[in-house]
Order: structure tokens, then C-alpha cells, then sequence
């Protein structure tokens, strides 16, 4: 019971879900939480396709007031968009790109004139630092921004999108 907790901390899955990749792990840990996520994978490439038009307008001041974050969270129904689980990614979504400053949502936004000489550990590097989907969670470096993206959606049943950010900060560009 212990690891099914464990488990369910971990990846936000259903108690009955964390049994079940225990069961088929052999009680190994480390097998299970791998099979969960990888099992969140899947459903969010088959969640992936469908609309999500539907969501909310986080904002976040950071103390001070010298750095501020307004970003766009959508998912399918207004249903989920006023759930706690998908208010807090959109905070911690505010929160990451305050922090931590990205340019682009994704490696497909950057400009090939960016790109431009960035080749292997050089590009990547540039993307994890730039592209928001790809940069270390602030609050878990173990995950990516995308993983954790990843996670909510496994966890509420529906297609989530960043759609958009802005960062401003005081005296900058």
C-alpha cells in the first residue's frame, strides 16, 4: 500500500492504476513508475489531436514587481479548465517562465536563422535553455516542462496546450 501511495504522489495516477503496473512490475518500483509513464504517454499522444479551445489566462507577478508572466492554458471543456489539478499547472507554468525566461514554446518556433550554427550538444543546450516544453520543471528538475505537461493530462482525461506566453520585466526589452 505504501508504494501504490508512493506511486500515486509521484505521477498523479489512480489508485487502481498504481496497483496494476505494481502488479505488472513484480512489485519492482522503478518498473512500475516507468510503466505509468509511459502509460501517460500514450494517452497524451491520443488526447494530442483533439481540440482544446477551452482554458484560462494565467498571470503571475513575481515579487517585487519587476517581472510579470501572462500565459494561455487550453484544454477541451470548461469543465477541466476550472479544476484544481489544471489551475496549478498554469500557475506553475507562470512561475517556470518567470524563472527561468524562455524565448519559444518549442523547438519548431525557433527561426532557422536562429538555429544557424547550433549543431548537436550545442542545440541542445539552446533549446532546454530557450523553449519552455523542454526546460527542467523549477519545482522538479527530474521532469521537463513537457513531462509535466504530459502528467496533467494522463491525469484529467484531456488535451492541454500552451498556446501562448508573455514575460515582461521592468526596464527590459
Amino acid at each position: 500500500m505504501e508504494l501504490i501511495k508512493k506511486l500515486r504522489a509521484l505521477t498523479g495516477a489512480g489508485i487502481m492504476d498504481c496497483k496494476r503496473a505494481l502488479e505488472e512490475a513484480s512489485g519492482n518500483f522503478d518498473k512500475a513508475l516507468e510503466h505509468l509513464k509511459k502509460r501517460g504517454d500514450q494517452i497524451a499522444q491520443n488526447k494530442a489531436g483533439r481540440t482544446a479551445n477551452q482554458g484560462l489566462v494565467e498571470s503571475y507577478v513575481h515579487t517585487g514587481g519587476k517581472i510579470g508572466v501572462l500565459v494561455e492554458v487550453n484544454c477541451e471543456t470548461d469543465f477541466v479548465a476550472r479544476c484544481d489539478d489544471f489551475k496549478r499547472l498554469a500557475r506553475d507554468l507562470a512561475m517556470q517562465i518567470a524563472a527561468a525566461s524562455p524565448t519559444y514554446l518549442q523547438r519548431e518556433d525557433i527561426p532557422p536563422e536562429v538555429l544557424e550554427g547550433k549543431k548537436g550538444n550545442g542545440l541542445e543546450t539552446f533549446c532546454k535553455e530557450r523553449c519552455l516544453l523542454e526546460q527542467p520543471f523549477i519545482k522538479d528538475q527530474m521532469l521537463t516542462v513537457r513531462d509535466l505537461l504530459t502528467q496533467v493530462v494522463a491525469k484529467v482525461g484531456e488535451n492541454i496546450v500552451v498556446r501562448r506566453f508573455v514575460r515582461f520585466q521592468l526596464g527590459g526589452s
